[in-house]
């Protein structure tokens, strides 16, 4: 089991001082080695993995929407904030965006650094990592359009500073599943993870400490998962051919019947929205 938050220095490319337009310009220019830089980049959390090197017009468009995130970011105020992107195309659920991580203003490892989980490519392993906005949204996005959840100012102050502690490592379980269900402890999604920190962060001082504890707090809440319908020949063949999906830890009776209550971005907004009422949602197209 990995203790500590990871750091991906050959994916540290980006920093604030190069956050600027002229970095969109440098993309463009130099189309031939930033097509090679980003062909060494593997795909993460719920996207397949391909040898598959990334455009340089998609790679400028990564960075101009991370660049327009921070400086949306900037304009609010937030110290800290869910942030979403859309690594996957899930609209046969009605879902918009993939994948979540919480952003710090003021991090030890630079200004509006993401903490998030991330599975690790072809496996059903996960690692927390913490890195800029410029490679957080550095991947194969189906659209390059990105969802800003701002809690509100009591909620952000507790949040940041469980974010310094060591609670986002005690609440990780390295064990991935993409479609894990929502209490259960035995798998972990990388939203799940997000979802569980801030019912940590938002509850009682000392009454969240595990993620037995993080379930029964969001179970009291009322929180309220997204269900996916999955037949039996599609979870036979997801459960065969993909390490990172599996169904065990989902109650029989729904299992059988196709129900698969799992975590999704839009699920952890409803549920902020709900329990925050000083909540503000920002969509950065």
């Amino acid at each position: 089991m990995r203790l500590s938050i990871r750091r991906l220095p050959a994916r540290q490319l980006l920093t604030r001082r190069l956050w600027t337009r002229r970095l969109l310009l440098l993309a463009w220019l130099f189309a031939g080695l930033l097509a090679g830089l980003c062909a060494a980049l593997p795909a993460w959390a719920g996207q397949a993995c391909e040898d598959k090197p990334l455009a340089a017009t998609d790679a400028a468009r990564s960075l101009d929407l991370a660049l327009r995130t921070v400086q949306a970011l900037d304009a609010s105020g937030a110290q800290v904030a869910l942030v979403s992107r859309a690594g996957q195309d899930l609209g046969q659920y009605g879902l918009r965006y993939s994948h979540m991580g919480i952003v710090v203003r003021d991090h030890p490892a630079g200004r509006w650094t993401v903490v998030h989980e991330l599975n690790e490519c072809g496996t059903a392993a996960s690692a927390l990592y913490q890195e800029g906005m410029g490679n957080f949204f550095l991947t194969d996005l189906v659209r390059h359009e990105a969802q800003v959840v701002i809690p509100g100012p009591d909620a952000q102050a507790r949040l940041a500073q469980l974010v310094a502690g060591r609670t986002p490592v005690r609440l990780h379980e390295p064990r991935y599943n993409m479609l894990s269900y929502v209490f259960s402890t035995r798998y972990q999604n990388s939203n799940q993870w997000v979802l569980e920190n801030y019912a940590a962060a938002s509850a009682p001082e000392g009454d969240v400490a595990t993620r037995e504890e993080a379930q029964a707090w969001l179970k009291a809440a009322r929180f309220s998962a997204i269900t996916v319908d999955i037949p039996a020949s599609a979870r036979l063949g997801a459960r065969m051919f993909r390490a990172n999906v599996a169904f065990d830890d989902h109650p029989f009776e729904r299992r059988m019947a196709g129900r698969i209550d799992t975590v999704s971005t839009d699920a952890v907004v409803r549920f902020v929205q709900a329990v925050d009422g000083a909540a503000r949602v920002i969509v950065v197209e």
